[in-house]
């Protein structure tokens, strides 16, 4: 048993230790993916070693986060109406990104267990960021919270991101006859203005979920999801302009008339 006084790392100090260091990474992985793409997808290399088929690998890179999520709700102190919309709203997203979306993906290019062993990292560092401030370490949001204009703003801007992302997602899928691993010019929905919808949709989420819960966790998680997908979306704008001679000259990369 250690004395009264005993200097030892609890986990509110783990806790803000953790979250400090989770903005440093963001903003080096801004910056390293803006020099080289993360190498899935168009971007893949045989050099990253051993792949797994694609639905299997956005099972294993999505799927985590709807699950410790979930454990750390039930195993939570807050379970308020505010805390079980929060679960509700976390969950939409990730129960169609990982078990919807690689049921319906029509991409037969494999990724690199690498890569899915770094996106598990990340669901699980940023699930517990997310579950833990929200159910245990933060202070509990009153039941006026869901008529306040954080959440009622959040909201609605976070189901106006997702069915940006659900609809691209569409609209890519619709490109592709089954078996085909060409790439092909995509036209419609937001289309027209930017090069990756789907990306400035989970950008506009995430985004959202800063607002509608307020936190330095959520505000961590929208900072991680602009670093991640903006330079991707900023090397497919690039690529879809050498690869297709004809591809709109007007249209930007991630968010419409300005980048």
């Amino acid at each position: 048993m250690l004395p009264e006084g005993t200097t030892a790392v609890r986990e509110g100090t783990f806790y803000w230790m953790l979250l400090a260091m989770w903005f440093v990474l963001a903003i080096a992985a801004f910056f390293a993916l803006l020099v080289k793409p993360a190498p899935y997808g168009r971007f893949s290399e045989s050099a990253w070693g051993p792949k797994l088929p694609p639905r299997i690998a956005w099972l294993l890179m999505e799927g985590p986060a709807a699950v410790l999520f979930s454990l750390l709700f039930l195993f939570g102190t807050h379970k308020n109406a505010v805390a079980v919309a929060f679960f509700a709203i976390w969950n939409i997203h990730y129960v169609y990104r990982g078990f919807i979306y690689p049921c319906l993906t029509r991409s037969t290019r494999s990724v690199p267990m690498t890569i899915v062993a770094s996106a598990i990292c990340f669901q699980v560092v940023n699930s517990y960021l997310q579950a833990r401030w929200l159910f245990a370490l933060g202070p509990e949001y009153p039941l006026s919270w869901l008529s306040g204009a954080c959440f009622i703003c959040g909201v609605s801007l976070f189901f106006v991101g997702m069915a940006i992302t659900i609809s691209s997602d569409a609209i890519l899928r619709s490109l592709r006859s089954p078996g085909d691993n060409l790439y092909h010019i995509p036209h419609g929905g937001l289309f027209r203005w930017i090069s990756c919808p789907n990306y400035f949709g989970e950008i506009l989420e995430w985004s959202a979920w800063a607002i509608l819960t307020w936190s330095p966790a959520g505000l961590a998680f929208a900072v991680w999801t602009a670093a991640n997908l903006v330079p991707r979306a900023i090397s497919h704008h690039r690529w879809y302009h050498k690869t297709f001679s004809d591809y709109p000259v007007k249209r930007k990369a991630v968010i419409p008339f300005v980048l």
